[in-house]
């Protein structure tokens, strides 16, 4: 259920949708990212349903790992009115960037990055909150296959 809302909510769960700011395919990865996982060629990307489905998925347990501290600390506590989950910090990850989800939880709630759109790191705990993602595992470094 996790990555399915995701996706929907990202792109309306179509591969291959590109934004007006260049993000792409179903979870509206953007060419950076996809080149930190040696994805140089963004059509091929756009027209592989299962290569973004592999790509969602080690980014996912990369993002895990990068937060596993703020997991720890911070899943149960309560941030302006939201309390924090696992899932939740794991999708704002996937909007904002680990780093800004720890800047967010660090200081409670203070700095609370908004993507172009709008959407802000809250939202995202709020929307994802309560997914179970304990069969996701952290890695640190991710083998892409």
């Amino acid at each position: 259920g996790f990555k399915e809302l995701l996706g929907f909510k990202e792109s309306s769960g179509r591969y291959n949708r590109v934004n007006k700011f260049g993000f792409m395919g179903k979870y509206q990865f953007n060419l950076n990212t996809l080149k930190m996982y040696g994805i140089k060629n963004s059509k091929n990307f756009i027209n592989d349903a299962k290569l973004q489905e592999r790509v969602f998925l080690i980014n996912v347990q990369r993002n895990k790992w990068i937060l596993r501290r703020d997991i720890k600390w911070f899943v149960g506590t309560i941030i302006n009115e939201t309390k924090i989950s696992e899932s939740g910090i794991i999708a704002a990850a996937h909007l904002a960037g680990a780093g800004n989800v720890k800047k967010y939880l660090r200081s409670w709630g203070d700095l609370n990055f908004s993507d172009a759109y709008g959407t802000d790191i809250e939202d995202y705990l709020t929307k994802f909150s309560g997914f179970d993602l304990a069969e996701v595992t952290a890695r640190k470094k991710v083998q892409f296959q």
